[in-house]
């Protein structure tokens, strides 16, 4: 993901443009409910272009789009129904999008044009909105198949390029195999490390005494609003809202890049790469509010092992490791050294001491050596179910 700077009436355009997209589904989606429905089938995509190519006739709002983004909106609805009918893929089925959602533009690849300036800098030409500077972090690597417009809660707007890339097949990885604990103190805890990794702060002590006052503010802004506005929020609200929605947006690519980081060396430098198959929906239920079970939420996703399971999904192979999830019950009351289970074990929160055979250790760094032998207890499995085929 490249940061883009478009100039301020491109930006005006292209927020235009994202909630026309935004439209452009929920339209889609209601329509394909109402058929099924009434008429008992399922629309697709190409059957949609029909309707599509009507609309943006009818309609100027749609017809300001570039003519292939509607397409390539359809044509992701079609993936996202296809994931929810797709056993093995835990997708829901298909929600219509917020206004306060984040706003995407897709594009095809043939649609876009990148122009390199320097080594640092370059430009994107986008259809009926002409050339767009972007941060050139990193080269692009491949030939472009498609790109994605999106802005976050802060308004950066930020543009994404799916590249098909000729790299051979890496090596299979040789190095040692490693168990990971993701926890809530310490991000994670690796099997063979003494220390576990701990996430740097993502917001400095400034900027934390500068949420808390917003939220403060915030709180008061929203009372008078109800009170004396019914219920419309003022610019002065407005302008709170952005300040907290920016400051929250340099929190999470913070955490990102923390998470970017660590599932890199992970995949590069381990051969097997074993962790928990964490339910987090299931363990972050919702609490009441102000309960303690509220606030350890909270802890387990500001974490995020949902989006380091991911990372960890497509990394692993780009750098010749495995990744193995393993069933999480009972990790952290097994014993690491001779594999006895029993709740007793657990001294207190942060220590395991083996009532059978008295091995004492920090209970992550148990639970992630535990998660190691199940990993290749399950690699070991499947190698030997390969070779019976």
């Amino acid at each position: 993901m490249y940061r883009l700077y478009p100039a301020p009436a491109q930006a005006e355009r292209l927020r235009r443009w994202g909630h026309t997209c935004r439209a452009v589904w929920n339209l889609a989606l209601e329509q394909r409910i109402y058929v099924l429905q009434q008429r008992g089938r399922c629309l697709r995509a190409d059957e949609q272009c029909r309707y599509l190519t009507q609309a943006r006739h009818d309609l100027d709002w749609i017809g300001e789009l570039p003519s292939q983004t509607p397409q390539q909106i359809l044509r992701r609805l079609d993936r996202a129904y296809d994931n929810f009918w797709n056993a093995d893929h835990p997708a829901r089925f298909p929600r219509y999008k917020k206004r306060s959602a984040r706003l995407s533009i897709p594009l095809p690849g043939q649609a876009v044009r990148v122009r390199p300036i320097n080594r640092k800098w370059a430009f994107v030409r986008i259809p009926k909105l002409g050339e767009v500077k972007f941060r050139l972090s990193r080269a692009l690597g491949g030939d472009v198949q498609n790109a994605t417009v999106t802005t976050d809660a802060s308004g950066r707007w930020s543009i994404s390029f799916a590249v098909r890339t000729r790299s051979p097949a890496p090596l299979a990885n040789t190095l040692p195999p490693v168990g990971v604990d993701f926890g809530v103190k310490q991000a994670a805890y690796c099997s063979d490390e003494a220390q576990p990794r701990l996430m740097p702060p993502t917001l400095t002590a400034g900027e934390r005494r500068r949420l808390e006052g917003l939220e403060r503010r915030k709180a008061r802004q929203v009372r008078h609003a109800h009170t004396h506005r019914g219920g419309r929020h003022s610019i002065r609200l407005q302008k709170t809202l952005r300040e907290i929605a920016r400051i929250k947006a340099r929190q999470a690519r913070r955490r990102l890049d923390f998470t970017h980081k660590l599932t890199t060396d992970l995949a590069k430098n381990h051969g097997l790469v074993g962790i928990e198959d964490l339910r987090v929906k299931s363990m972050t239920a919702s609490a009441g509010r102000g309960s303690r079970k509220a606030g350890l939420n909270r802890g387990i996703l500001d974490n995020t092992p949902g989006e380091r399971r991911r990372q960890l999904a497509y990394k692993c192979p780009r750098y010749g490791s495995v990744l193995v999830a393993v069933v999480p019950a009972g990790t952290s009351q097994t014993c690491g050294r001779c594999g006895h289970r029993d709740p007793l074990s657990r001294t207190d929160r942060d220590s395991f001491r083996c009532v059978k055979c008295g091995h004492g250790d920090d209970a992550d760094h148990n639970a992630a050596t535990v998660t190691l032998h199940r990993a290749l207890r399950m690699a070991d499995d499947a190698v030997c179910r390969r070779a019976l085929r």
